[in-house]
């Protein structure tokens, strides 16, 4: 059983719309990364929503995921965390976290999950460019409790993955590991560099 938590619960302020809802090559960006997740053989697909939810929820009405909401998504992104863990089946052998502004094609989540299920006594398992971390992260599904138990003061999932720094993977990867869509200008750079025509 693999898991997978989708955050997307943010108010978007920066991009003036929900970033969730982002024409990406037809669709709504949220749709095409819970299919990039299926493809990459993941099992359960949750979605932590907060702002705009029920806009949200309507283009996921004919996607196969399960939608929980974060009432306080304001608070700050560790709350989203916590809601999406205890949504997580107990017996996940995986857990894939993802960003909803972080768009992974399937066969970079694909890598991921097999380079964690490759690893030796691992915890996380995340992508790394020329020195810098990139997501999404995979951690395993003993971990879940702790996600469970994320603070915002204690670092959030920051703090979980500095818990385990030494049983972590860092897998090579190239730069899509860093695309992140935060404003007008970064959603059309991560079109040009889908080669979806925007």
């Amino acid at each position: 059983m693999i898991s997978s938590i989708i955050l997307a619960a943010g108010s978007s302020d920066r991009m003036g719309s929900p970033k969730a809802l982002l024409d990406w090559g037809g669709e709504p960006l949220i749709c095409w990364e819970i299919r990039q997740l299926r493809e990459a053989g993941v099992d359960e697909v949750i979605v932590v929503l907060g702002h705009r939810s029920d806009d949200v929820r309507r283009a996921l009405a004919r996607v196969n995921c399960r939608v929980m909401n974060n009432p306080h998504f304001h608070s700050g992104r560790a709350e989203s965390v916590r809601i999406g863990a205890k949504a997580v089946q107990r017996d996940a052998e995986a857990i894939v976290i993802v960003n909803v502004d972080q768009p992974r094609p399937a066969e970079f989540i694909r890598a991921l999950i097999v380079a964690h299920q490759g690893g030796n006594g691992v915890a996380v398992t995340r992508p790394v460019v020329a020195g810098r971390h990139g997501h999404p992260v995979v951690v395993a599904g003993s971990m879940r409790e702790e996600l469970m138990a994320a603070s915002d003061a204690t670092e959030g999932m920051r703090g979980v993955l500095h818990a385990h720094a030494n049983t972590i993977a860092d897998i090579p990867a190239d730069d899509l590991c860093e695309v992140d869509i935060n404003t007008p200008d970064d959603y059309r750079a991560a079109l040009r560099r889908f080669g979806i025509a925007g």
